[in-house]
């Protein structure tokens, strides 16, 4: 992985490290690589491609989305949104919802439109 690419910058970890689950101290592989998760999460967002696609430098690609899930089932990353929103070194990493698309079939759509015209008359 080239690092350099990367978003997240020694600064804005050091904001976002505490927040995190696990510690470094801990026993185990818990914590090791938070940075690295962050940074595979942000890159799964500006892509928008699918999990299976991830570089396998995040790690593979499946144990990567069941953190992720784990993460957002707990609500980390409305901490660190919640933590991060002020800071303008920010603006171009948070994602919310205008501005990612979805296909049509993600949203339950069934092919055509299902919204009747009202009866109001159009305005002049």
């Amino acid at each position: 992985m080239r690092s350099e690419r990367f978003v997240i910058s020694d600064r804005s970890w050091s904001i976002i490290e505490p927040l995190l689950p696990g510690s470094v101290r801990d026993r185990g592989r818990t914590a090791r690589d938070n940075r690295l998760f962050l940074e595979a999460v942000l890159w799964k967002v500006r892509v928008g491609g699918p999990w299976r696609d991830l570089p396998s430098g995040f790690g593979e690609w499946n144990s990567v989305f069941r953190r992720f899930r784990r993460w957002a089932q707990r609500g980390v990353f409305q901490r660190i949104f919640e933590a991060v929103s002020g800071d303008p070194d920010f603006e171009y990493v948070l994602v919310d919802g205008t501005i990612v698309s979805v296909h049509q079939k993600a949203t339950g759509a069934k092919g055509r439109l299902s919204i009747r015209p009202s009866g109001a008359r159009k305005a002049d």
